[in-house]
């Protein structure tokens, strides 16, 4: 893993861990309130918890001082235990230490049984969170949610040299999934492994290898989307925006074209999952009903489902309430005719396979609801460019059309406020993409999201 992106996995982790420690001493307070027993001498009575509010805000930052002084997070693997196990129980021995030094300069008195208490429950609840990011890390989905599929590209020497090396020192986080030596193969054969393997990183090892082909292979990442880890310091780009970092003790260049990972980008996940799942509560009902309408008035599922293109390509399986007969997928050769749509993406109005409950819903954009499940899962995003077919995906004529998968894709984006289906060349709608991936910031998806409402209200475009 790069260091700037193992930096802010760390200090959220830290974060996160300090407001557990500030949790297990309220929990300590909790359970000592509840069990009126002094086992450790003193008395069985025990003040209310608002006397210590400042109390509690100091231990997230003893939380956090203690875990970063025991080294407990220059682990490189996730799966680690023994160290994990034995450096958090320093830090929390540490903490209820420090916790009695605190008291004493506040001269305030606390149940020492809280005291002990304060260091058991902080040692359980941050051992539990690490416990579920390992089991998460070691199962198929979690490996394949986090892991960068990586493919090398250089000459056998000096790619052969790096794969040796990363098989020896990496232990998760990085899956070298393919390695294309340049002088046994050419270039343009990195396209057909980017699409196989669905890869988000590139390492150029460019020691032996001619410039020109190292320059030809970041231009094809470049309009892949596909971040390029250069362990060099040469070449310019058109798109990209170059940044400074390191691998593995190594410099490298990377040329990225896409939005970087960063505090907003983690922000958006986070917010996709809460506003996912209090929109399914919240719609509980709806859905039910208009399952039921769509059970009553035609043959076939209450939903549809089709394999999009996610992230990079991936393939996932979309859902939506079926507007359409049942056999629709079927009988699309018979309209191809009618398309409406410049290049591979297909759309007729008054399209004769749509159902009469399907042409209400999908005016106001209803039968697009339950894709709260895919971003739910984080296959897809609130805000982000419409996912396509996986048959169409495969049809587009340009490779620069490809950068709009390098994120993930959304419920809205900017053609949907932009008029929806009235856009009829591809080319204008991939425009639209781009330009969000570009200028992407949180504030862009606010807007886009308050748009978005009015633009549904009027059924603008719908099809």
């Amino acid at each position: 893993m790069l260091r700037r992106q193992h930096q802010l996995r760390t200090s959220v982790h830290l974060v996160l861990d300090a407001c557990l420690f500030a949790i297990g001493f309220w929990l300590a307070h909790f359970l000592r309130s509840h069990i009126p027993i002094e086992v450790f001498g003193g008395t069985a009575v025990i003040e209310p918890f608002a006397d210590y509010y400042h109390v509690f805000l100091l231990t997230a930052l003893i939380g956090a001082f203690m875990l970063e002084g025991q080294g407990f997070y220059n682990r490189t693997d996730l799966t680690a235990r023994r160290q994990k196990v034995w450096k958090l129980f320093k830090a929390s021995v540490f903490a209820v230490i420090a916790l009695v030094l605190v008291l004493f300069l506040l001269r305030l008195q606390l149940s020492r049984s809280v005291i002990i208490l304060f260091g058991l429950t902080s040692f359980v609840l941050v051992f539990l969170k690490e416990e579920v990011l390992r089991i998460w890390a070691q199962s198929e989905y979690g490996r394949s949610q986090a892991a960068r599929r990586i493919i090398l590209v250089g000459g056998r020497e000096d790619a052969g040299k790096l794969e040796e090396e990363c098989g020896r020192r990496l232990r998760g986080g990085v899956e070298i999934v393919a390695s294309l030596y340049l002088d046994e193969r050419p270039v343009a054969d990195l396209i057909g492994l980017l699409h196989e393997h669905s890869a988000n990183g590139v390492i150029l090892s460019a020691k032996h290898t001619a410039f020109g082909e190292v320059e030809q292979a970041i231009q094809l990442c470049e309009l892949e989307g596909v971040e390029v880890w250069l362990l060099a310091d040469f070449f310019k780009t058109t798109i990209s925006q170059t940044t400074l970092d390191d691998f593995m003790g190594r410099p490298v260049m990377v040329f990225r074209s896409v939005p970087e990972t960063s505090w907003q980008m983690l922000a958006k996940q986070v917010l996709d999952f809460i506003l996912a799942g209090v929109g399914l509560l919240l719609l509980a009902v709806p859905f039910l009903v208009f399952a039921l309408i769509i059970k009553a008035t035609s043959k076939g599922p209450v939903f549809f489902r089709q394999r999009r293109c996610g992230l990079n390509g991936k393939p996932f399986m979309m859902w939506k309430f079926r507007s359409m007969v049942s056999d629709a997928e079927a009988r699309q050769s018979e309209l191809a005719g009618k398309n409406e749509m410049s290049g591979p993406v297909f759309k007729v109005t008054n399209d004769p396979r749509v159902t009469p409950i399907g042409r209400i819903m999908r005016k106001w954009s209803i039968d697009e609801l339950p894709q709260l499940f895919n971003v739910l899962v984080g296959e897809m995003s609130i805000v982000g460019p419409r996912p396509l077919p996986v048959d169409e995906v495969n049809r587009f004529d340009d490779l620069a059309h490809r950068r709009r998968l390098s994120v993930k894709p959304g419920l809205t984006c900017l053609w949907q406020i932009s008029g929806r289906n009235n856009i009829r060349d591809f080319s204008d709608w991939v425009r639209l993409d781009l330009e969000y991936i570009d200028n992407w910031s949180l504030w862009l998806d606010f807007k886009i999201l308050c748009l978005t409402i009015p633009a549904v209200l009027s059924g603008n475009g719908a099809k």
